[in-house]
């Protein structure tokens, strides 16, 4: 028998005194949380029925692990005293909890469960950045040593100091870039009596001046940067000379030429490092065109590269020794052979006198002849053995030309006459 003043989840039958869910649509239908969040439905009641939550304050946030015993209500009172009275009043704290709870208690619930417990650490940042700005440091504030320390002076003679107007110990030039930026500010004055309107204007006269400051001094950075006062003087020429690793093509000094616009962007380390891997990505296509090609001949090492490519070589050479001969030879005579059109053309040596008069006459070059040739005798050969023939004839081969090449061959003896 159920105790009296106590109450139970209609569903689990789990006591549910401290917290339950009840059905605004249905009668008598309280829910503990856990089958309200599993969504529970017996009798007429369903899930998606309205609900309201009553809550009796006893139960606790943490379980019942956690030690002191803090109850919903008493969490609720703690955490409007933080907001309230601010971190470390525990006195007052404590007292707006309630009497059972003493200074000390408040003090190491709160530090156990929010600061060091899980919550803590999923709330606040492992490290608490500072909050106070220093206007001193290094990395660009408005007071930094590297705005408000001038450069190193140009190491440049006094002769190109007079000529250039360069204040070395000040590293300003008597004709700066925006010449007349200080009279800005230089007619401004501070009033008792100037009203928001006023203050406004100067403080706009004052941040337009300092954005031409910066103007300048960015200037001047790209000038150190590229070394551009060198380069007017005309003494980094034997510089260049020495630091380039390379020799720069012509196509690449006109790309520099046409990227110069974009100097201001990018450090002259970053420009250089730019040409630098498009060079290398330039020789990295060439070399990937090489071993393509060495693949589409056959070949798989790189041992066996050397012995095509000294072939290779020798077979130009031998070509344009042929061609320089068969030149000479026409000039003494003084007029062309015979084959003077395709005499030149690769696969010529393979053509025999009257296959060389056949394309001479059809004006084809042998290294096409040659292709259509063997493509109509494999085709012959398929069909003589029963196999289909699948070859297809190149597009510059019309019907004159297929019937000619096919006449040719079929009394050369290459093909019988009923399969021309």
């Amino acid at each position: 028998m159920a105790e009296l003043g106590k109450k139970y989840c209609v569903y689990c039958l789990a006591e549910v005194s401290p917290l339950r869910f009840r059905c605004t649509e249905c009668q008598d239908i309280e829910l503990c949380p856990e089958c309200f969040s599993a969504g529970a439905e017996i009798g007429h009641h369903r899930r998606y029925h309205g609900y309201q939550l009553v809550d009796g304050g006893r139960f606790t946030l943490w379980g019942p692990e956690a030690e002191g015993g803090w109850t919903s209500r008493e969490e609720q009172l703690l955490l409007d005293a933080i907001e309230q009275f601010g971190f470390g009043n525990w006195e007052d704290m404590a007292a707006h909890v309630g009497a059972s709870r003493t200074p000390q208690e408040v003090m190491e619930h709160y530090v156990s469960m929010y600061i060091h417990g899980n919550l803590g650490k999923a709330c606040i940042p492992d490290t608490i950045p500072n909050r106070v700005t220093d206007h001193t440091c290094p990395s660009g504030g408005p007071l930094s040593p590297s705005l408000t320390t001038p450069l190193p002076p140009l190491d440049i003679s006094v002769a190109e100091q007079q000529q250039l107007g360069y204040m070395p110990l000040r590293d300003d030039y008597e004709i700066e870039y925006d010449q007349d930026a200080e009279t800005l500010i230089s007619g401004l004055s501070v009033n008792y009596d100037d009203d928001d309107v006023e203050i406004e204007l100067k403080r706009a006269h004052v941040d337009m001046y300092v954005r031409k400051l910066k103007e300048r001094q960015r200037r001047k950075n790209i000038a150190r940067d590229y070394n551009l006062v060198p380069a007017f003087l005309g003494k980094d020429k034997k510089e260049k000379e020495k630091t380039l690793k390379r020799k720069i093509t012509k196509e690449e000094k006109e790309l520099r030429l046409k990227l110069r616009p974009l100097y201001q962007f990018m450090s002259c380390k970053e420009f250089d490092d730019l040409f630098e891997n498009m060079h290398k990505e330039k020789m990295l296509r060439a070399k990937i065109r090489e071993l393509q090609r060495y693949r589409r001949n056959g070949i798989t090492k790189m041992e066996e590269s050397a012995e095509y490519e000294a072939a290779r070589h020798k077979r130009e050479r031998r070509k344009e020794n042929r061609n320089l001969a068969s030149s000479k030879r026409g000039k003494e005579d003084g007029k062309d052979s015979e084959f003077a059109a395709i005499e030149n053309l690769p696969g010529f040596e393979l053509l025999s006198d009257r296959e060389k008069v056949l394309c001479s006459s059809l004006n084809l070059s042998p290294a096409r002849y040659v292709t259509v040739k063997t493509i109509i005798i494999k085709d012959h050969l398929q069909k003589r053995q029963g196999i289909p023939s699948k070859s297809r004839l190149p597009s510059y081969l019309d019907k004159v030309l297929k019937k000619r090449i096919l006449n040719f061959l079929t009394e050369s003896g290459w093909i019988s006459r009923d399969a021309s």
